[in-house]
C-alpha cells in the first residue's frame, strides 16, 4: 500500500494480497483519523459481505471468491470507546454482470484498490444500542 495526504483527503493505492479493512485501519491510526468517509474502486479475489437481520441482531455472512470488480465501496471511520471503528459496505460484480454485496467483513485485493478517505474535522463516537443490536453513531 502507498498513500498520500492532500489537506484532509487521503488518496491510497492498495496492492494485490492486501486486506482492505486492515489497510484502512493502518492509515487511520497512522494519520490520526477519528472521523472520515471512505470510498473505493478496484478488484478483489475474495470478500465476505453480510446482511444484518434485525430480529436476530446478527449479520448473515456471504463469502465470495473469484474475479470481482468493486462496483462500490463506501462507509465511515469513527471511534468507539476512543478506539478505531470502521463501517464499510461493498458491492462487487462478476464477469457476467452479477453483483453481490453488503456489510464488509473482509476483502482481499486481487489487482489494485484505489481509495479516497475524506477526513472530517471532529469526532463522533459509537455506542451499542440494545434495541437494534448495532453500534450506532452517538451525537
Amino acid at each position: 500500500m502507498e498513500y498520500q495526504k492532500f489537506g484532509g483527503t487521503i488518496v491510497a493505492r492498495l496492492d494485490p494480497g492486501e486486506e482492505i479493512l486492515t489497510q484502512v485501519k493502518e492509515i487511520a491510526l497512522k494519520e490520526h483519523v477519528a472521523l472520515a468517509s471512505v470510498q473505493a474502486i478496484g478488484a478483489v479475489s475474495r470478500f465476505t459481505a453480510g446482511v444484518y437481520v434485525t430480529e436476530e441482531k446478527r449479520y448473515l455472512p456471504n463469502e465470495f471468491s473469484g474475479s470481482f470488480e468493486i462496483v462500490s465501496l463506501t462507509g465511515t471511520v469513527s471511534t468507539m470507546d476512543g478506539e478505531f471503528y470502521c463501517h464499510l459496505h461493498m458491492s462487487a460484480g462478476k464477469e457476467n454482470g452479477e453483483v453481490f454485496g453488503g456489510h464488509l467483513s473482509q476483502a482481499t485485493v486481487s489487482a489494485t484498490c484505489e481509495m479516497i478517505i475524506h477526513q472530517i474535522d471532529g469526532a463522533v463516537e459509537r455506542r451499542y444500542e440494545e434495541k437494534t443490536g448495532l453500534n450506532i453513531l452517538r451525537f
